[in-house]
């Protein structure tokens, strides 16, 4: 197969889980991995960003080991592109790195091979890599999903774009991989404890919907899933959450497995919130994001740009 055609990918950062939100709920912040694809006589990846200096350039690649697996799902067989990459998702920090790598990979095969796959089926094979649609959904649709991977090619997302508030991330300088942040969660909750969590899960997305900031704030913080265990990987947490909430959020949350933290707050206090964090964690990036609206976006390009 040739093709002749340059083109671009964008995909965005995601934050997901969002307190009791576990492996359900996530949100796209505007943070980009981005590939320029060209045809070429071998594969060859050209790393463009720090984030990324460190992974292969040929096809080893994580994003060209999905596409290869994607493609031979299809029977086709990739042709040979030098693919551009560009990133500012910092790696294993729980800002979605590996799912909008999958997220790409599967953009680039449908563009390759003409696949033209719905989102749907784009959602349900990067379900099958990522396990779950929090990150992988957000990447794709855009501003907050909420799905439900019980298996091969059964998710089920409902997709929201009409939120209104800010976002601090505070990232801590070191990784957390998700294999030892999932490590420490319990093996099974007793069915008390699994009702209890529900409920405050659902809460949280009922005042989400609602626009009842308060109150969404408040279910993050019970949450029973995860955060109380994951928050014993991160010594910072104690102090990022108390900073923020004295600094006026009304929500902090462990963003995907972590380290980083997102804090939530009223639409014009961010900067004021991010000011008071990079204060007191000298060395972190403390950084003001938004909500990314757009999922995925494939643009062609001229060969001589």
């Amino acid at each position: 197969m040739k093709f002749d055609q340059a083109f671009q990918i964008k995909v965005p950062a995601s934050t997901a889980n969002l307190g009791p939100g576990f492996d359900s709920v996530g949100l796209a912040v505007n943070r980009y991995l981005t590939l320029q694809v060209e045809p070429s006589q071998e594969w060859e990846f050209v790393l463009q960003s720090k984030e990324i200096e460190d992974t292969p350039t040929g096809k080893d690649n994580f994003i060209y080991k999905i596409a290869e697996k994607v493609a031979r799902a299809f029977s086709y067989e990739l042709p040979p592109c030098k693919v551009y990459v560009q990133s500012n998702i910092p790696l294993a920090r729980g800002l979605g790195s590996s799912a909008a790598a999958i997220i790409a990979a599967i953009e680039l095969v449908n563009e390759l091979c003409n696949l033209q796959l719905t989102r749907q089926q784009k959602l349900d094979l990067a379900c099958e890599f990522e396990g779950h649609p929090d990150n992988v959904g957000a990447s794709l649709y855009g501003g907050l999903v909420i799905g439900s991977h019980r298996g091969s090619k059964d998710t089920d997302l409902v997709h929201v774009d009409d939120l209104s508030f800010d976002l601090v991330v505070v990232i801590p300088p070191y990784e957390l991989k998700t294999k030892d942040a999932r490590s420490v969660l319990p093996k099974e909750l007793s069915y008390p404890e699994a009702v209890k969590a529900s409920s405050i899960s659902n809460v949280m997305i009922a005042a989400l919907l609602t626009k009842d900031l308060k109150l969404m704030g408040k279910m993050m913080e019970l949450d029973l899933f995860h955060q109380q265990y994951r928050a014993k990987l991160i010594p910072e947490f104690n102090q990022i959450h108390q900073i923020a909430k004295n600094g006026g959020a009304f929500g902090v949350a462990i963003s995907g497995a972590g380290p980083t933290i997102i804090c939530f707050t009223e639409c014009g206090h961010g900067k004021q919130l991010r000011e008071e964090l990079s204060s007191a964690f000298e060395g972190y990036q403390v950084e003001e994001v938004s909500i990314e609206k757009n999922g995925s976006v494939l643009t062609s390009l001229s060969l001589h740009e």
